[in-house]
């Protein structure tokens, strides 16, 4: 055989090995799970760690290189408005992650964000930093470079099932989807003249290149202040307009409303410094260029550069069915009309900063969740647990599941959202694996501390007001605490958590802002009577009592603003300029009262010797004493009070040298329940 030849065909061969390797068949091209999370971003990283630790059959799949990828663009100019808050002078973890809206939850102590930046308001770098720290350290499950462009879902003989289809013509399957997204589609609005329009994701982000220029900004979020922010300096003005005023963030107490750090044009805009905002519907304004322009004016007039951008109205257009042109006349425009026109003067140029939407397109007719009713159907729309509309087994995650409590509180932004996660793996763990959701069995007499520990230190309860709560099922002498369960699925408990409510009802703990408008700066901003608690303005805790669970019709009729229906009886913990709820008076002894009254029970905390005298004198002693000291778990720290019981021939005689208390027939109680033994207003033994 020719050498030739034979090298041409062993030429062949190889490179048919390596078409193999590049694109194998597609049969072995198919890859089985049992959950897919979509997205390597903090949500689906988050859920990774809670999959992760609990042994289950996951991926993540990432399209890019690295973790976080949107941070490597957004914000553009590259300052988060996270709070970092690193030093709030306590060592409680739990606590601190209130004040820390960057970290994402796990169980290493050290895994915090404070690692890769100590500034406030961290760099933008510095997340996607953090992320893969998380990813290495934690050792998730992450397959980058998979671009799933193609999302089905199908019926089967185990039953309904996802297929995710990447840019390679693999297919990923999984009984249980979680998309976490992410906002990362710009979201646009259509009107004549929205071609001349420059788009927040690819401006210059050199203020040098604004230079004396006249700017208008659509939109008026933190995006558009952003923008506005870094050209203050450089441009000759700069107007904002959208559909509605500025809400500010202190005011509504939104995270996503303008933020202070942002929003130096305003003091610009009303000391009159060149600056302004104004209110328009985007869909009726028309960004044009003068047919005329370029043209010398009458009287002799200096030409008008050519390029400058001019704002009209629609119902200013003349032949408005026919025109959909970019060119206006002079007639066309606002100030022939008006003389006095607030935005009669040209544009140098016009950004776009209208935020994200989330990416839909990648799901066919048989996986894609609807549009929500609110967010202008940015978002989709789901269930009060998470999970898509008419879309079983699909879950969404972090910012794109904001649509459940978008205004209202923190589901949008990582200090939200890794709650919203772990409360999405709690009901997995039960729908999927039968663990029900993790709860703790409390003693009566142990509730009341419990609930103080909680609203004093829980980070959850306090990001997600008025969304995550903890629920207490009361079974008479004892009760369970289910810890931040999501308020608006409380009529499917049982269902999504493993629980029954019993015949004794139950109390729902939520976290709440007073409902009335205010003046937030004004001098009777707060309430500091606790006999007026319910008038509280700013966060504190509520507790709903009902006999019976709530019913879905019961939710869908509940007053407006309320996070939960009308219960049976109701308990405002009156606002605290420090957000510690523990001082007797006001706090404490209140709670117990309203605790009592649910229960029908005196939840007073006693010495041994009253408890002793109440056993010789009442048939039913305080549950305080039956669970405490009749079964011998009392302790007494005084040795007169010892001597009471001694002397009566009740308690066994004192070894020499011993201490009243130290006997271990009686171990420490307070120790077990974490309750007080003098009073029940007395907490920090």
């Amino acid at each position: 055989m020719d050498s030739s030849f034979s090298c041409y065909i062993l030429f062949i061969l190889i490179g048919c090995v390596q078409c193999s390797f590049d694109n194998p068949p597609h049969h072995n091209d198919t890859r089985h799970y049992e959950y897919c999370v979509l997205g390597a971003g903090p949500a689906g990283l988050q859920m990774g760690y809670f999959l992760n630790k609990a042994k289950r059959d996951y991926i993540i799949l990432e399209r890019n290189s690295g973790p976080g990828s949107f941070f490597n663009k957004y914000p553009r100019h590259r300052k988060l408005i996270s709070i970092n808050k690193i030093h709030t002078g306590r060592q409680n973890r739990e606590f601190n992650l209130r004040h820390d809206w960057n970290s994402l939850l796990s169980d290493k102590p050290d895994l915090l964000f404070k690692r890769v930046s100590s500034e406030f308001y961290p760099p933008a770098d510095a997340f996607p930093l953090y992320l893969s720290m998380f990813v290495k350290e934690l050792g998730l499950r992450v397959r980058y470079g998979v671009d799933v462009g193609r999302i089905k879902a199908v019926l089967s003989a185990t039953g309904r099932r996802y297929i995710l289809t990447d840019q390679h013509a693999t297919d990923y399957t999984c009984g249980v989807l979680l998309a976490a997204t992410g906002l990362w589609v710009p979201q646009k609005v259509e009107f004549v003249g929205s071609d001349l329009v420059e788009g927040y994701e690819s401006i210059s982000t050199n203020p040098e290149d604004y230079k004396n220029q006249a700017v208008l900004i659509l939109g008026k979020g933190n995006s558009a202040f952003e923008t506005a922010q870094s050209i203050l300096g450089r441009a000759s003005r700069v107007h904002m307009l959208s559909s509605s005023p500025v809400r500010l963030a202190w005011q509504t107490h939104y995270v996503g409303d303008l933020r202070a750090v942002n929003n130096e044009l305003l003091d610009t805009y009303q000391l009159k410094s060149l600056d302004g905002l104004v209110e328009a519907r985007l869909e009726k304004i028309v960004i044009a260029q003068r047919k005329e322009e370029g043209r010398r004016r009458s009287g002799g007039g200096k030409k008008e550069k050519r390029g400058k951008l001019y704002l009209t109205l629609k119902k200013y257009l003349q032949n408005q069915e026919e025109n959909n042109s970019s060119d206006v006349t002079r007639e066309e425009l606002p100030a022939y009309h008006i003389d006095n026109f607030s935005m009669r003067k040209p544009y140098d140029r016009v950004i776009r900063c209208l935020g994200f939407r989330f990416n839909f397109s990648i799901f066919d007719s048989s996986a894609c969740p609807p549009n929500s009713e609110n967010a202008k159907g940015r978002l989709p729309g789901l269930t009060a647990w998470y999970e898509g509309k008419n879309t079983p087994g699909l879950f969404v995650l972090g910012t794109a599941a904001h649509s459940r409590d978008y205004r209202s509180s923190a589901g949008g932004f990582i200090h939200g959202f890794r709650y919203t996660a772990r409360a999405v793996h709690r009901l997995l763990e039960w729908l999927y694996h039968s663990n029900p959701w993790p709860s703790n069995k409390l003693l009566m007499t142990q509730l009341q501390p419990w609930i103080l520990k909680r609203v004093d230190e829980a980070s959850g309860p306090y990001q997600m007001f008025e969304v995550l709560g903890d629920i207490i099922l009361l079974r008479g002498s004892h009760c369970e605490y289910l810890e931040e369960f999501p308020l608006q699925a409380l009529p499917q408990l049982s269902s999504l958590s493993g629980h029954e409510v019993s015949k004794h009802g139950l109390i729902v703990l939520v976290m709440q802002y007073g409902k009335k408008k205010i003046d937030y700066l004004g001098e009777d901003r707060s309430e500091t009577d606790w006999t007026k608690a319910w008038k509280s303005n700013f966060l504190h805790p509520v507790l709903y009592y009902y006999d019976t669970l709530p019913t879905e019709e019961d939710m869908k009729r509940r007053p407006r603003g309320w996070p939960l229906p009308r219960p049976k009886a109701i308990h405002h913990i009156v606002e605290d300029f420090l957000t510690e709820w523990d001082v007797p008076v006001s706090h404490v002894q209140p709670l117990r009262r309203f605790l009592e009254h649910c229960v029908q029970t005196d939840l007073r905390a006693f010495y041994a010797e009253s408890c002793f005298r109440f056993s010789l004198t009442h048939r039913k002693p305080p549950l305080f004493c039956q669970q405490g000291y009749s079964k011998q778990q009392g302790v007494t720290h005084d040795r007169q009070l010892w001597q009471h019981p001694h002397d009566a021939g009740l308690m066994p005689p004192q070894k020499d040298g011993g201490t009243p208390g130290a006997d271990s027939a009686f171990p420490n109680y307070l120790a077990q329940a974490g309750a007080s033994m003098s009073s029940g207003l007395k907490l920090d033994l």
